[in-house]
């Protein structure tokens, strides 16, 4: 099917552009003409708002009220997906957190079957632990973290298909493994991390590629010893993730981050668990009881245990509390996630030849549709 969509200004990825059409043929955009030239024989769909790429999130442990660690099946990542897709999530790496080698491994099985089953909106897996430091679990089990073992590197090199990304504390993990990963072409992260600024640039040069949750399971930055958050933001070539809530990093943090590497190596990430979309005040997690309240998700003592967040609200956050000219936040939530996830060759603007995944937003930043590969 071919159809214009017309009446929306558009942000192509650069640029705000008033009077195109976006002509979408086969899931993929076939032209940004104006709409005087569109002619006659193809099929109008009117909008109203700002059009752009969708979002696009690398963090995402559930939605819908299921939690991919506890149903590892494709209804349950197909259930994620959607939960979030309302929210402006046209692509997401489902996450499953620090847990038994097994159901590690059915975690990648169910990943393998949803990327042949093309569920939509789903990108590839987010591996986040076992790999990681006790020292800075936050709300992960720690009688499963380990260093990584010849098993598990099998394992996280299986998929053939999609995106692989995988949050290890570098500490902890000889830098052959993220040697070994990189060269797979699965992806790695700095996260739940003890490590100092030397080891973490060690790893960079290893080929880590970026930091999750920037700040949180992190030691703090230092003036003496900068540790992963002054090698997120001094090193070249890697992006970090951050969750922009106002309740996992202070707003003044978040500015002087985003000040130092720059919006181009920043990403927006939700974190979010499986309340996203529903009305569930609390769920279980490892046994433990998490409660939502004010906007944040906590254990009883007070432990931050994911977000209550979607890709608007991050969108909008970032804009109204951060103060970030909107171009630079829609690529923080679409474009820079594209290119870590090296698929900025499809994802991420709106231009001929890339893929029809777009979010179209009202004045308050707020979703009115979105399409996923044209649908």
């Amino acid at each position: 099917m071919t159809f214009a969509l017309t009446g929306a200004r558009i942000f192509d990825g650069n640029h705000v552009l008033e009077g195109r059409a976006v002509v979408v043929e086969n899931g993929r955009i076939r032209a940004v003409p104006f709409e005087k030239d569109l002619g006659s024989g193809i099929e109008i769909r009117r909008i109203e708002g700002l059009l752009a790429p969708g979002f696009i999130d690398v963090q995402v442990n559930g939605g819908g009220g299921m939690l991919f660690n506890d149903v590892r099946s494709v209804d349950c990542l197909r259930t994620i997906a959607e939960a979030h897709r309302r929210y402006g999530t046209v692509g997401l790496l489902p996450t499953f957190i620090t847990d038994t080698r097994e159901r590690m491994a059915e975690a990648v099985e169910a990943m393998r079957q949803a990327l042949a089953a093309r569920v939509p909106g789903v990108l590839g897996i987010h591996v986040e632990g076992p790999f990681i430091s006790p020292e800075r679990k936050g709300v992960h089990n720690a009688d499963y973290m380990r260093p990584m073992e010849e098993e598990d590197l099998r394992i996280l090199t299986s998929l053939t298909e999609g995106r692989t990304l995988v949050t290890l504390a570098p500490e902890r993990n000889p830098m052959e493994a993220i040697d070994r990963l990189a060269d797979a072409g699965v992806l790695v992260c700095a996260g739940h991390t003890a490590g100092d600024y030397a080891t973490v640039m060690e790893a960079c040069r290893h080929g880590l590629r970026g930091f999750t949750h920037l700040f949180n399971a992190m030691p703090p930055f230092a003036g003496r010893e900068p540790g992963p958050v002054g090698a997120g933001l001094d090193s070249v070539g890697t992006w970090c993730g951050l969750i922009v809530d106002g309740h996992h990093v202070s707003d003044a943090a978040l500015r002087i981050a985003i000040a130092a590497k720059g919006t181009a190596g920043m990403m927006l990430v939700t974190d979010a668990m499986s309340v996203t979309g529903t009305a569930m005040e609390s769920f279980e997690l490892h046994g433990r009881t998490i409660y939502r309240k004010d906007g944040k998700l906590t254990t009883v003592d007070g432990t931050l245990a994911g977000s209550d967040l979607d890709m608007a609200s991050a969108l909008r956050n970032s804009v109204n509390r951060l103060g970030l000219g909107l171009p630079d936040v829609l690529r923080m939530a679409s474009l820079n996630p594209a290119a870590f996830l090296r698929l900025d060759h499809e994802l991420g603007r709106v231009v001929p030849g890339y893929r029809a995944s777009l979010v179209l937003l009202d004045d308050d930043l707020n979703v009115r549709q979105t399409w996923i590969d044209g649908q």
